[in-house]
């Protein structure tokens, strides 16, 4: 294992590597990068700050990740992404957290937009996670404890995720095939990142959208993926054009 206790574990793409802002945590940690490069590009790598990286012409988010958590050799791994700033007291808690807790092997924290708000709705108290309520996980929130996941054999599904068809759900994914192995994840309401708001918010309800939604619930749920698929279906009626989909949702082809 590395000297450092934590790796931050960037995945991006060759025109966007400069984007990448260096990591200011007191935690110490190195940096890895994951650069998907299709079309063999010449950009400049950065030279502002001390990182190791590989390159690799393949694309899909997933793939980039897995890259990450092979590579990792230190205690702890945190994801991220080339729009993301990090925040140190946030960081330092949940790497706290996991030295206090060794039967943790994943903590989900919280992150915060551009403007200082909560992106989305999170819980207001420490919660362990389930398949019932890690939904909404963003990878950038997700720190893991290495040994424990490569013990585990569990890795991105990369079947899912931006940069594939199914281009959401690898995080859901990630969490509940831990779950499934015996890992223990939990929810904690500390704010370790700034990201700015997300734009594929404006494909919900869309039969694309609805198609990548019913393939993670079956990735994730098998055989009892239809009658979870329905009980979303309601309890998000507002957003998906009413009764059209239904049918065609529940039974996963849209």
């Amino acid at each position: 294992m590395s000297n450092e206790l934590l790796t931050i574990g960037f995945s991006t793409l060759s025109d966007r590597i400069n984007n990448i802002e260096p990591p200011r945590v007191s935690v110490p940690h190195k940096v890895f990068i994951s650069i998907q490069d299709p079309h063999n590009s010449t950009e400049p790598l950065p030279s502002n700050f001390k990182f190791d990286s590989i390159k690799s012409p393949e694309l899909g988010v997933a793939k980039s990740r897995n890259t990450v958590l092979r590579n990792a050799e230190t205690k702890y791994l945190l994801f991220a992404d080339d729009e993301i700033v990090f925040l140190d007291r946030g960081v330092k808690s949940a790497v706290a957290y996991l030295e206090a807790h060794p039967e943790c092997d994943l903590v989900l924290a919280q992150a915060i937009d551009t403007t200082g708000a909560l992106r989305k709705r999170y819980s207001k108290k420490k919660v362990q996670l389930t398949k019932f309520n890690s939904a909404k996980a963003a990878t950038y929130e997700m720190i893991v404890r290495v040994e424990s996941i490569k013990a585990k054999d569990v890795y991105f599904d990369e079947k899912f995720g931006a940069g594939v068809s199914n281009y959401i759900g690898d995080e859901y994914i990630f969490i509940t095939d831990l779950l499934n192995k015996g890992g223990t994840a939990m929810f904690l309401p500390i704010t370790i990142a700034i990201h700015p708001k997300d734009s594929s918010g404006s494909l919900w309800g869309t039969e694309r959208d609805l198609l990548a939604r019913a393939q993670v619930f079956q990735r994730v749920f098998g055989s009892w993926a239809p009658i979870v698929r329905a009980a979303f279906y309601f309890k998000n009626y507002g957003k998906t054009n009413g009764l059209r989909n239904f049918k065609k949702f529940v039974r996963g082809k849209i």
